[in-house]
């Protein structure tokens, strides 16, 4: 209930707001895995460090995917609710 009426004070211009900052975050956050992948052998002579570090950034990679995902659902029901409107 608080929830709703939370997000029902918020603007249309705000939500867009929030979106587009929010894909910009997971961009960043993409690109900045992909960086650490590439840079994460050099110089590193041990085996173990190097599967290590590799198992770390997949499952931040991994992580980020879901997270992914989850935003993705919430604003095909965004959409989902401004159509509807319409539609009314």
């Amino acid at each position: 209930s608080h929830i709703m009426s939370e997000y029902a004070r918020m603007t249309d211009t705000e939500r867009d707001q929030i979106d587009q900052d929010a894909q910009i975050f997971m961009r960043t956050c993409a690109d900045s895995i992909h960086q650490l992948r590439t840079e994460a052998h050099k110089g590193v002579q041990s085996a173990q460090v190097k599967e290590h570090r590799t198992a770390v950034l997949d499952f931040i990679e991994d992580y980020l995917k879901r997270v992914c995902k989850l935003y993705s659902e919430q604003r095909a029901i965004r959409v989902k609710r401004v159509i509807d409107k319409k539609r009314l």
